[in-house]
């Protein structure tokens, strides 16, 4: 679902942000991304979302290449990716049901149908009887909830969590990442970037690390080499 192969980022300003990045994210599979601030977590999501594409290298998303993607093709490419973020970027001044059906709207789907899709996933992700509350009436785990529902309702394959449960408390940290775990267990590709790593070491989820722009340990090669 997700591959780099040899894959640089330089910005204009010749900032390094990814050397020779080479991984294998396969359907299905769990993987965090961890590392310092700095590492180049954000600019792998970046160029799995096409917000960037690689200086050189390839990177592969569902199949289509970032680097020679169109502007046409990338709205198409987006469609498969749900993605979530710290700071949960819900719209103030509507509801947890209009937020989530936003997503929908801006796509294309017929009205008439998007308010099945938006209490189907509202209820996945334990919320439904929040459905008409705004995010200030909401606690930060139920915001991220709601943002969680929002990523999923287009019914993506893959999953991108930019540090999640930043912004949370403990318990509410366990609640978003058991909610995570269980789209993940329904099938979905996640890639979880994180700092928490009694989160990471709680789990035996692949770990991809990264410093100073390169990916330094995947705990998927340890794995085959002992299975050697």
């Amino acid at each position: 679902m997700i591959r780099f192969t040899h894959a640089s980022k330089t910005y204009p300003n010749g900032a390094p942000a990814l050397r020779d990045v080479s991984f294998h994210l396969r359907k299905g599979e769990f993987a965090f991304l961890t590392g310092h601030s700095g590492a180049g977590k954000s600019s792998i999501l970046s160029l799995v979302s096409a917000h960037e594409k690689p200086t050189e290298g390839d990177v592969r998303v569902a199949g289509m290449s970032i680097g020679t993607l169109s502007s046409r093709q990338v709205p198409r490419l987006r469609r498969r990716l749900g993605i979530v973020f710290q700071d949960f970027r819900l719209l103030e001044y509507r509801t947890a049901e209009e937020n989530v059906a936003f997503a929908l709207e801006v796509t294309g789907v017929p009205a008439r149908v998007i308010p099945n899709k938006v209490m189907r996933v509202l209820t996945q992700v334990g919320l439904a009887s929040k459905a008409r509350a705004y995010p200030k009436e909401l606690s930060g785990g139920e915001q991220q909830r709601v943002a969680i529902a929002r990523a999923l309702v287009n019914d993506p394959p893959i999953l991108l969590a930019d540090e999640p449960t930043g912004n949370l408390d403990e318990r509410a940290t366990r609640g978003v990442f058991e909610l995570v775990r269980d789209i993940n267990a329904g099938g979905t590709t996640v890639l979880m970037a994180t700092h928490n790593m009694d989160l990471v070491n709680q789990t035996n989820y692949r770990i991809l690390e990264l410093r100073n722009g390169q990916l330094v340990y995947d705990s998927a090669e340890d794995a085959a080499g002992e299975d050697a």
